[in-house]
C-alpha cells in the first residue's frame, strides 16, 4: 500500500511530462514592418507562440506585469482562424507547456487573465493550480460576454465566460477602481464625519502576527475583548485616538471592535467577480463591430472568428498594472491587447503565428499608431495616437539534415545570426564588443563566448589568450580546431558545433501550434453569405525575410 503522505493531488492526462524540449530561436527584426517610434520597445512577433514564448525568456523572465491570453476553448467547432476541436488530452499538453513558460515571464508583482469557457476551464483550473500554485489563485471572475440571449437554447443560453486570474505570490493585491454611484450608496454620513461619507467596516487587526500589538481592550462594561490571532493593526495609544474620534467604535454586544471604512479612504472599491456590466465590460457582438469599423472591406468570413472588446481588455489592465507595465498577449489574435496597452500607456509583447497576424493585428496597430482606428476605448482615454513597434520573426531552426540526414548548421544563418543563436544555446547574452572581436556575448563580467565557422589554429588561439585578462574565460564553439588547440589554455574551452547542440533540444520543428484538427468541410459550421466586398489586404501577404548586410539586422 502505497504512503498517503509521498502522494499528491494532480491532474493527469495522456502525454503528460512528454514536454517538447524547445530549441531557443532566436527572434530577427524586419525594419520593413516596424511602425512608428523606432525606439519603441513594443514587439508584435509573427511565429509559433511556444517557440516565440522559449526566445523571450532569456531577456524577459520575471519582467512582465500582466498576462492576457484567450486561447481556443476547445469547443469542437471548426473556426475560421484556429482549429478549435482539440482533443482533451493534447489541449492539456498544448496549455500545459505554454503556461509554464508564460509563469517563468510573469513578474514577482504580476498576474495571467486567462478567458474560456465552461469546456476547459475547470480542467485549467486545476492544471493552473500545479503551475502557479493554489494559494496564488486570484478569482474565477464572470465575465457577461453575450448582450443577448439565445432563446434556441436547448437547455441554457450561455451568455459568460470565466476568466480565470492567477498572481505570481499569495500576497498580490488588486487596483482599486472609481466606483459608479450604484456602488457607493451603502457610504453614508449621518453624524457628518468631516472624514467624509462611511460604512460600518470590519474588526480590526493585523495583516501579520506583531507581537507588541498583542493586548487586552477593556470596554464600557468592564469586560475585556482579546487581540485577535494576528494582533491588533494599532497600537493602544493609536486606538484610543482613533476610539476618541468616532473612527474606532465597540459593536452592539461589545465583543469587538470595528473602524469606519471611508469612502476617501478606499481611493475606490476593490474589482468585483462579477462582469455583467456591458457598459463597462463589453460584450462579443461588440467586438465584432469594432472589426467591422476597423476593417470595413472586409467580409463577415475574413473577420477575426473570436474578438474580445477593448473594453473588456481596458478593465484587465486597470486592475493589474500601471504605467508603463509590460502586458503579453500570446494568442493575439485580431490585437486587441496591444491596442488597448498602447492606448492606455502600457508596453506590450504580442504573439501570433496566423496569417491574420498581418491581415488583422498588423494593420490594426498602424491604425493606432496613426490614430485613426476611431474604435473602443479610444475616446475614453482620450487617445491620441503616438509610439509604435517592433515587428520580429522567429528564426529558423538552428540546424537542420542535409540529404545524408546528418545534422548540420542551417545555410540561412549568417555570421551574426550564429553567434546570437550559439549565445543564447549556451546561456550567454549576445552583447558583441566593440574592439575585441571574439567578446561576441557574456554570462558573466569576465565570461564570454566566441563564435566562428572557420578552422581555430594555434596562432588563432593564441593571439585570444595574449588579449585576455588573467581572470577572464572564454568558451570558444567552432566547426572545428587544430588538435594542438585542444586544452591549451585552463580559462579557455573549446566546443565543436553542431555535435555540442545535439541532444540538448528539438531542432527542425517550426509549429506547436493549436492547428491540429481540420474538420471535413462537410462538418463546418455553416455561414451566413455575405453581399460585403471581399477585404483587400494593403500590406503584403507576409513579411519579407530581410536582404540587408547582417550590421542592419537586429538580432533578439
Amino acid at each position: 500500500m502505497s504512503n498517503p503522505k509521498s502522494q499528491k493531488l494532480e491532474l493527469t492526462w495522456i502525454g503528460k511530462g512528454e514536454e517538447p524540449q524547445l530549441e531557443p530561436r532566436i527572434l530577427i527584426e524586419n525594419p520593413e514592418y516596424s511602425y512608428g517610434d523606432p525606439a519603441s520597445e513594443n514587439m508584435l512577433i509573427h511565429g509559433d507562440n511556444l517557440l516565440a514564448l522559449k526566445a523571450l525568456e532569456q531577456d524577459y523572465a520575471g519582467k512582465v506585469k500582466c498576462i492576457y491570453i484567450d486561447p481556443p476553448y476547445n469547443t469542437g467547432n471548426a473556426f475560421e482562424h484556429y482549429d478549435d476541436g482539440v482533443e482533451h488530452s493534447l489541449w492539456l499538453s498544448l496549455m500545459n507547456s505554454r503556461l509554464k513558460l508564460l509563469y517563468k515571464l510573469l513578474s514577482k508583482d504580476g498576474t495571467i487573465w486567462i478567458t474560456l469557457d465552461d469546456n476547459e476551464v475547470h480542467y485549467c483550473k486545476v492544471l493552473c493550480d500545479e503551475i502557479f500554485g493554489r494559494n496564488n489563485f486570484v478569482q474565477g471572475i464572470i465575465w457577461k460576454s453575450s448582450d443577448n440571449s439565445n432563446n434556441d437554447a436547448k437547455q441554457f443560453s450561455i451568455d459568460h465566460n470565466t476568466i480565470l486570474v492567477y498572481a505570481k505570490t499569495s500576497d498580490w493585491l488588486s487596483k482599486r477602481l472609481i466606483p459608479k454611484d450604484s456602488q457607493t450608496k451603502h457610504f453614508k454620513n449621518p453624524d457628518n464625519d468631516p472624514r467624509g461619507p462611511w460604512f460600518d467596516g470590519n474588526p480590526i487587526s493585523s495583516p501579520a502576527y506583531r507581537e507588541n500589538l498583542v493586548f487586552d481592550i477593556e470596554t464600557p462594561i468592564g469586560t475585556k475583548i482579546k487581540a485577535p490571532k494576528n494582533g491588533w493593526r494599532w497600537s493602544k495609544e493609536t486606538l484610543n485616538e482613533k476610539m476618541n474620534s468616532g473612527e474606532i467604535y465597540f459593536n452592539k454586544d461589545f465583543t469587538n471592535i470595528k473602524r469606519r471604512t471611508y469612502l476617501s479612504d478606499s481611493k475606490g472599491l476593490p474589482p468585483s467577480s462579477l462582469w455583467a456590466d456591458i457598459e463597462e465590460t463589453g460584450h462579443n457582438r461588440q467586438a465584432k463591430y469594432e472589426q467591422k469599423k476597423l476593417f470595413p472591406h472586409m467580409s463577415k468570413e475574413e473577420w477575426f472568428g473570436t474578438p474580445k472588446p477593448e473594453k473588456l481588455i481596458k478593465k484587465i489592465l486597470q486592475v493589474s498594472t500601471d504605467d508603463g507595465d509590460l502586458v503579453l498577449d500570446s494568442f493575439l489574435g485580431s490585437g486587441t491587447t496591444a491596442a488597448v496597452a498602447q492606448k492606455m500607456g502600457r508596453k506590450w509583447i504580442g504573439i501570433e503565428l496566423g496569417d491574420h497576424c498581418l491581415s488583422h493585428s498588423y494593420p490594426r496597430l498602424k491604425k493606432v499608431v496613426d490614430n485613426t482606428d476611431n474604435i473602443g476605448i479610444s475616446e475614453e482615454v482620450d487617445w491620441k495616437g503616438g509610439g509604435g513597434f517592433k515587428f520580429y520573426t522567429l528564426a529558423p531552426s538552428l540546424l537542420n539534415q542535409d540529404r545524408f540526414g546528418q545534422w548540420v548548421i542551417n545555410k540561412e544563418y549568417n555570421p551574426d545570426m550564429l553567434a546570437a543563436a550559439m549565445a543564447k544555446h549556451e546561456g550567454f547574452r549576445y552583447t558583441p564588443h566593440e574592439q575585441m572581436y571574439w567578446k561576441q556575448g557574456q554570462s558573466t563580467e569576465r565570461d564570454f563566448i566566441f563564435t566562428t565557422t572557420t578552422l581555430l589554429t594555434v596562432e588563432s588561439l593564441d593571439r585570444i589568450h595574449e588579449e585576455m585578462n588573467p581572470e577572464e574565460s572564454l568558451l570558444i564553439c567552432c566547426k572545428a580546431f587544430q588538435a594542438e588547440c585542444e586544452n591549451r589554455y585552463p580559462n579557455i574551452t573549446l566546443r565543436k558545433i553542431p555535435s555540442l547542440l545535439l541532444g540538448k533540444c528539438e531542432f527542425g520543428k517550426e509549429d506547436y501550434s493549436f492547428k491540429i484538427v481540420n474538420l471535413p468541410e462537410e462538418l463546418r459550421p455553416e455561414r451566413e453569405e455575405s453581399e460585403e466586398a471581399p477585404f483587400q489586404v494593403e500590406e503584403p501577404a507576409s513579411p519579407k525575410k530581410s536582404d540587408k548586410a547582417p550590421g542592419q539586422q537586429s538580432l533578439f
